[in-house]
């Protein structure tokens, strides 16, 4: 019903959006194919159906792995926009995390590297495509903690040099800081300075918050990090003022509700607090977060919103416009984007 309907993404990470074949290729011609569970297309869309969370992450993780040089970012941002433009996505803000490959994975991969292949890979999918991609660079918020999973103190490293490789790369699409990986005693609160830090530079504050922990986790990312988005947020539906918060400012949640429901954040697809959100007046966004990994696309997330909690046409219209008021293209670029989906929108409702 609404693959016509021109759209935005705004949650959408790179390693989760590589379809089975580029996988393939990319491991093919690096020599890495022993790290795939098969050297066919299906055997490697088998291994992505989802398991469980840590079965997920092993994947992400050997995805990460293969990505070994320029040309394989390049690869991996022109299939992930192949893909969109096949959606109508018109504009997405991809999520990448480059501390991984250059201060983890030592597998040669430098920050210069990693903004070349996205550089020549955007400017491939802008050419043949149309579509406007911008990033924004994750900080691994788990590296940032001595032994979190047992509550460890903050140590400096992984945010403020993810941080510098986000300054180096303003110049070609990055837009925003993030901050992702797991909330457990992983709060915002200490990654204040480095946030601080980037906005005095221009770039956004897009934290992931409130997806697995509480409505604390909210709090300190729009209090401490300042957020002009919040990722996921959904545990704020716990803290009526906090709904209140959200509401009032108008500040963006970036929901991916089959995601959401797929890594059991929430009990199922029906139980989505989606609808709960968008009835309080909080300016909600349709997304997909790791789509190839989840099985799904940005058309089918807005065709839930049908299917599962009974919105109409005129409804999913104004959720989808939502995104492109809360996305941070240029201003005459946003424009543009503005007027095609208006366009698009008066002759529909």
């Amino acid at each position: 019903m609404f693959e016509d309907m021109p759209k935005v993404e705004l949650h959408l990470h790179l390693d989760g959006a590589i379809p089975p074949r580029t996988v393939l290729q990319i491991a093919a011609r690096n020599g890495l194919m022993d790290l795939l569970p098969g050297n066919t297309e299906a055997a490697v869309a088998r291994w992505f159906a989802f398991q469980d969370f840590y079965h997920f992450m092993d994947v992400v993780r050997t995805i990460k792995n293969l990505l070994r040089t320029p040309e394989d970012f390049a690869l991996a941002v022109y299939a992930m926009g192949r893909e969109l433009a096949a959606q109508n996505v018109r504009y997405a803000e991809i999520t990448v995390t480059p501390y991984t490959y250059v201060g983890v994975l030592k597998q040669g991969v430098t920050i210069e590297m990693i903004l070349a292949g996205l550089e020549a890979g955007r400017q491939q999918v802008r050419d043949e495509f149309g579509v406007e991609l911008r990033w924004v660079f994750d900080i691994p918020r788990n590296r940032s903690f001595a032994d979190y999973r047992n509550g460890g103190d903050y140590v400096a490293g992984a945010a403020e040099r993810t941080l510098e490789f986000a300054l180096m790369g303003r110049d070609v699409g990055v837009i925003g800081l993030g901050l992702g990986g797991s909330e457990l005693n992983a709060p915002p609160e200490p990654f204040a300075p480095v946030f601080a830090e980037a906005k005095r530079y221009g770039l956004k504050s897009l934290p992931h918050a409130g997806e697995s922990e509480g409505p604390a986790s909210v709090w300190g990312a729009i209090d401490h990090l300042q957020a002009d988005r919040v990722g996921h947020g959904i545990r704020a539906i716990d803290d009526p003022r906090l709904m209140a918060e959200l509401a009032s400012r108008q500040i963006p949640l970036e929901i991916s509700p089959t995601c959401n429901a797929t890594l059991n954040f929430v009990s199922g697809l029906a139980e989505h607090p989606f609808p709960k959100f968008d009835a309080a007046g909080v300016l909600v966004t349709v997304n997909t977060d790791d789509p190839t990994l989840i099985g799904t696309t940005l058309t089918q997330e807005y065709q839930l919103l049908v299917d599962v909690f009974g919105y109409t046409r005129a409804d999913v219209v104004r959720i989808a416009r939502n995104a492109f008021t809360a996305c941070y293209a240029e201003a005459d670029l946003k424009a543009r984007l503005l007027a095609e989906f208006d366009g698009w929108a008066a002759g529909q409702i």
